[in-house]
Parts: structure tokens; C-alpha cells; sequence
């Protein structure tokens, strides 16, 4: 079990976290995938009881990151607000504006339904596909495009919010979110802990590291 994880794609480095982030160093980036804000306010309205510190966590826990990686950009890879108008909402409003120096970039998700208007008021800047270097970045996999101005581009995507299957000692085994590198792309776990997973497959030749308790954790 590993706190950080070195990966290394077409000669760039990148350190994977369990806390579902992934650092580029060469270009000093945070990427996150599938924020998901105002996803605990929807359950809340159907009457579900679900725990209303879930989303400061996920805040938390951003916040550490871009502390502890100094990043001076941010890419969300899609998903980053579920609610035209919430209280979780205005939270991240306050939070961007205590990292006013930070350039945060949205690739836009399916359930990406502010108006830009409201980006704008928070300096987000959004599109539906972005690529730097000699890589792109696309919220859904099945939307992935070749780029023909980048050579062999590598893709960082979300939405699936990717788990793999561990044997556990007996015959059972238990689900855990995780990174999960294809040859041309890769898929991102959810930011966000409130957030089912899907169950990939792995290929031989691809790569998976599984999210364990507070380590990361090679399958594959």
C-alpha cells in the first residue's frame, strides 16, 4: 500500500493521491474529475437522509491538496456543480475566492447547467474539451476526439467514476474506486466520496490502482 504513487505518461510525470487526485508536475496542474456539487442537496429533496458534512469534506480535502501540491491550476474533468442555485454551491464560491490566484478550467460534464455567466463570476474558465502538451481532456470517455494539431494525445476523462473488484480473504469481495489507465486514456475516480462507482474490467497491459482505506493499492 502506497500514500503516492508515481506514473509516468508519454515522459511526463504525474503522482496519483488516494485523496482522488492526480498532480502534473511538469505543468504545476491538480486534476480532479466529477466534484458533483449540490448531489447531496438532490437526495435531501426526495427526503432521503443523507449527511450534510459530505460536501465540506470533499472541499477539505481540495483545499489540502492544492495546499500540498502548491498547483497553480486546477482541472476538473467535468461534473462540477449539479444545482443551478445551492447553499453547497455558494460555498465553493467563497472557497474560489480565497484561491483568487489559482486558474481553474472546467471540462464541461453532463451535468454541467450553470450559465457561463456564473463561471465567469467565479474566473472558471469552461469548454468541452481542453488539451495541453501532448494531452486532452474529456469528461466522457465515449466523447473522446482526436485532436489532429497533438500527436498520439492521451486523454484524461470522468464520469464512469471508475471500481475494481478486490478478493477479500473469503470468498466475497469488496469494491473499491480507482484510477484506471487504458492505453490511450485514462479514467478518473470521483472527487467526490458521495458517488457510486461502476466496475471496470481491466485489459491485460492496462493499468489499476485501487483507492484502499488512506493508500493506493496496484491490481493490475
Amino acid at each position: 500500500m502506497n500514500a503516492l504513487i508515481a506514473y509516468s505518461i508519454n515522459e511526463n510525470n504525474f503522482v496519483l493521491s488516494p485523496e482522488r487526485t492526480i498532480f502534473w508536475e511538469k505543468q504545476n496542474t491538480l486534476i480532479i474529475a466529477d466534484l458533483h456539487i449540490g448531489r447531496q442537496a438532490h437526495p435531501r429533496k426526495k427526503g432521503k437522509a443523507v449527511p450534510k458534512n459530505y460536501y465540506k469534506e470533499d472541499i477539505q480535502r481540495l483545499f489540502t491538496q492544492i495546499l500540498y501540491t502548491k498547483a497553480g491550476q486546477l482541472i476538473i474533468v467535468g461534473d462540477l456543480s449539479l444545482s443551478r442555485k445551492d447553499q453547497e454551491m455558494e460555498i465553493f464560491k467563497r472557497w474560489r475566492n480565497d484561491f483568487s490566484s489559482l486558474t481553474i478550467r472546467l471540462v464541461n460534464g453532463n451535468q454541467d447547467i450553470l450559465h457561463h455567466n456564473r463561471y465567469d463570476e467565479m474566473n472558471i474558465t469552461s469548454c468541452d474539451q481542453f488539451v495541453l502538451d501532448n494531452f486532452s481532456f474529456c469528461h466522457n470517455p465515449e466523447d473522446i476526439k482526436i485532436n489532429t494539431t497533438v500527436n498520439n494525445p492521451y486523454t484524461f476523462s470522468g464520469h464512469v467514476h471508475p471500481g475494481i473488484q478486490i478478493k477479500g480473504m473469503g470468498r466475497g469481495s469488496i469494491p473499491f474506486p480507482c484510477f484506471y489507465f487504458k492505453n490511450s486514456y485514462a479514467m478518473l475516480p470521483a472527487f467526490s466520496r458521495f458517488k457510486g462507482i461502476s466496475k471496470v474490467d481491466p485489459e491485460k497491459g492496462e493499468n489499476v490502482f485501487a483507492i484502499v482505506d488512506n493508500g493506493l493499492l496496484q491490481v493490475q
